[in-house]
């Protein structure tokens, strides 16, 4: 897949921002504004697509929506509504909301696998930039 040089560029950008980030809170603010930029860019979207034989052999579909449940978590915590999230989106909610308040245990499913996110992430970003090294 071909990418325009800007769209590149920011997917290198936030790549890198994820890349570099230590575990911490932080860090799933670097993996919201991945997601983001990916979500915001149709042709990132496209190429991740469960149609594609490649990404359906690396898992990347499944990869891609745990993230977005970090970043759908992170946009939550942003609104206050008394909307009903569902049980699961509330679940993701509350393990993030304590994480953002320093509660980094390992039975907190998020906390645990974050390093798992940081490698999804990297097969991702191969997946949508494969003219890397």
């Amino acid at each position: 897949m071909k990418l325009h040089p800007k769209v590149k560029g920011g997917l290198v950008k936030k790549f890198q921002k994820v890349q570099k980030t230590p575990a911490s809170f932080d860090f799933f603010v670097a993996v919201h504004d991945f997601v983001e930029y990916i979500e915001a860019n149709p042709v990132l979207v496209d190429g991740l697509s469960s149609r594609l034989k490649p990404n359906r052999e690396l898992n990347i579909p499944n990869k891609y929506t745990y993230l977005k449940q970090i970043y759908q978590a992170l946009e939550d915590a942003e609104n206050t509504t008394n909307e009903d999230l569902g049980h699961t989106r509330y679940a993701v909610l509350l393990d993030i909301k304590k994480i953002k308040n320093q509660d980094m245990t390992d039975s907190n499913p998020f906390w645990k696998r974050r390093e798992v996110a940081r490698k999804s992430i990297g097969e991702i970003y191969e997946r949508l930039n494969p003219t890397t090294v």
